[in-house]
């Protein structure tokens, strides 16, 4: 447990890292179009087009780290109705759920990376972008995914051994 945990805290970091860098990449994509706009009458197109290219690293691999957080979006008006054991019991199902669903979608991800890989295909921007370095953020995604949920898992059970 404490290897799994290490791991996804230094996965999460670099999740949180990574999607800080993305971040600041889309804001001054974004600004150096509007400038060179401005500027010069024209732009680059590809200040443009980065930005949508980039959401799926921002989203994908943030998944786990928000969902260990707390900070994925949630209904929690149930939980103050819920005794302490039905909570556990609760978060138990929803981690299950999380877990389940990242195995299903890793899967799914790592299929549609392969395909574009094996086409050859680039995204039709400015720049030569292989459509597959965009697909490959779902698999990545939803491993983080399913290790935090593995983690919380873990952790939830333990939890309600210990009430009972």
């Amino acid at each position: 447990m404490n290897i799994l945990r290490v791991v996804n805290s230094i996965l999460s970091k670099i999740a949180m890292t990574l999607a800080t860098c993305i971040i600041f990449i889309m804001v001054a994509a974004l600004t150096l179009s509007a400038s060179t706009r401005f500027f010069t009458g024209s732009g680059f197109a590809w200040f443009i087009e980065l930005p949508p290219v980039l959401v799926s690293w921002l989203v994908f691999p943030l998944l786990g780290p928000l969902l260990k957080k707390g900070q994925h979006i949630q209904v929690d008006f149930i939980t103050s109705l819920l005794s302490e054991k039905s909570k556990k019991i609760l978060n138990i199902s929803v981690n299950l759920v999380a877990l389940i669903s990242a195995c299903v979608f890793f899967k799914a991800g790592y299929d549609a990376t392969l395909l574009f890989f094996n086409l050859g295909q680039l995204l039709e921007i400015e720049i030569d972008v292989p459509i597959w370095w965009m697909y490959l953020a779902f698999p990545v995604g939803f491993f983080i995914l399913g290790l935090v949920a593995i983690e919380l898992l873990i952790e939830n059970i333990k939890d309600l051994i210990k009430l009972n």
